[in-house]
């Protein structure tokens, strides 16, 4: 029997895929073959395994973590929202088609096959897999056939960690509150429980701890105070936009509108551990900054749509804008596309509007395909020839004249587009920025110099230095006694 242990959270965004992404770099460290896994989850932030298809981004970097090549299997199910209800749906790496979510429901007791499937196929050869839940055990109007948190748990006879967020308020509540609500079998499922984000003296929460466990009888594994480390990872959650800090004094300042379908928005985060960068991610209702040398449009799931969007909020005034100050631009992927004449989709892939006017900026024109183009590349930048690298996730093909002015060159073919004037550009390849060359390059342009810091080592010793406070804070064997895992 594989040896697993998962971390549900008595909500979203409670700091789950931190915490997992540190355990398995403790685990890791300490020479255990593990891996990660997620049965389900719900984001436009994905990335492309080492197996080929598509998963969760915090998968990708849990399976950094662990040093194992990432797998579609650590992520069987992907839902990518394309609009208010309704998700494109993606199982073990391949889309298999789209839902609503009262639809979706219906479909889950289906879709448990492949998880199960994944998770034996994960587990062989593991010493320990690490599981992560989606959104909250709690939710009992979604039990019946769930395959994300305890419908999974009981069935593949895990146990469980639930983890709270202090710093949301209300912890004391939810985790007694998920306690009464939870069926017996499920409740039984659950170890013990971290408190997670805590600010301040810690020994102030010690009254909070008796009381939870009078209610419940829950050991407390420990609690976690804000992990500064986490802010060095790529994030999963459009949620986590909205508490980035901005202001950084005399810094180049880099707007990126947040489209209501963003996706891949980790694309940014090496801009924004630059010290001469000031990345703002710009709300709706919100204008582009006047200031700003470069707007970049980021990736979407559903480019017409977004487009629409874009308009009702003015960003296109503002970018026009932008343009005659003599700013710059770039489009990564759905950003390009926008950064045309015209996207059509006459098999109305995304659903909704077939054909739209695009921003202008560029002489090209898109259609969507039925064939999603999903890869890790490498490549180099049509400009300087630097090395590149990165994936593609798209559904489109863009051509026209400014083509053959291409932004990248991937695996040898001329890919994206260019202005004739050089100031606007766009391109398929997500993780542009990650390259160090690259990116010292068009600071360099701004009269900036940059790309000092090597992103992906800076990742990886993020993860190293969240595994030890864990391990100091948490103790990663008394969890993994309670849970009975060892002494299995």
């Amino acid at each position: 029997m594989t040896k697993a242990l998962m971390f549900q959270g008595t909500g979203s965004d409670v700091g789950k895929t931190v915490l997992v992404a540190g355990f398995c770099r403790l685990a890791a460290n300490r020479g255990l073959n593990v891996r990660p896994f997620k049965p389900q989850n719900m984001s436009n932030n994905a990335a492309v395994a080492d197996d080929g298809g598509e998963i969760g981004r915090a998968q990708w970097l849990q399976a950094m973590a662990c040093r194992t090549p990432a797998s579609i299997h650590m992520n069987p199910v992907l839902l990518k929202p394309q609009s208010e209800t309704g998700s494109q749906i993606v199982v073990q790496g391949k889309v298999t088609g789209h839902a609503r979510g009262r639809d979706y429901q219906a479909l889950k007791p289906k879709l448990m096959s492949a998880v199960m499937d994944s998770f034996t196929r994960i587990g062989e050869g593991a010493d320990l897999v690490l599981v992560e839940g989606a959104g909250s055990p709690a939710e009992i109007n979604l039990r019946a056939g769930d395959i994300a948190n305890m419908g999974f748990a009981t069935l593949a006879k895990v146990p469980v960690v639930l983890v709270g967020d202090i710093d949301r308020g209300g912890v004391i509540a939810s985790i007694v509150g998920s306690h009464t609500i939870l069926p017996d079998a499920d409740r039984a499922m659950i170890a013990g429980y971290l408190i997670n984000k805590f600010r301040g003296d810690v020994s102030l929460f010690d009254d909070g701890i008796s009381a939870i466990e009078g209610f419940t009888g829950w050991p407390c594994f420990g609690v976690v105070p804000w992990l500064k480390s986490a802010a060095r990872l790529p994030a999963e959650d459009s949620v986590a936009l909205e508490r980035l800090v901005r202001g950084k004094a005399g810094a180049l300042k880099i707007a990126v509108p947040v489209l209501s379908r963003i996706a891949n928005f980790d694309d940014f985060d090496p801009l924004r551990a630059e010290p001469d960068v000031d990345l703002v991610f710009v709300k709706p209702g919100e204008r582009l900054p006047e200031d700003a040398g470069l707007v970049i449009l980021p990736g979407s799931k559903s480019t017409i749509g977004d487009l629409a969007d874009f308009r009702r909020q003015g960003w296109d005034v503002d970018l026009q804008a932008h343009y005659r100050r003599g700013g710059r631009i770039i489009g990564i992927c759905g950003g390009y596309q926008m950064l045309g004449r015209t996207v059509s989709d006459p098999l109305g892939i995304e659903g909704g509007e077939t054909v739209a006017d695009g921003l202008g900026f560029l002489d090209i024109s898109t259609e969507m395909a039925p064939e999603k183009t999903v890869r890790n590349i490498t490549a180099r930048s049509a400009e300087g020839d630097l090395p590149l690298e990165g994936y593609e996730i798209h559904l489109g093909v863009s051509q026209g004249p400014d083509c053959v002015r291409p932004m990248t060159v991937l695996d040898g073919r001329p890919d994206g587009a260019t202005s004739p004037d050089g100031r606007v550009s766009g391109t398929y390849l997500h993780g542009l920025f990650g390259s160090d060359a690259y990116r010292a390059e068009l600071l360099k342009g701004f009269g900036l110099t940059g790309g000092l810091l090597d992103y992906r080592a800076d990742v990886d010793a993020a993860l190293d230095d969240i595994a030890e406070e864990l391990d100091r804070l948490v103790g990663f064997e008394r969890i993994m006694e309670a849970s009975g895992i060892i002494g299995r």
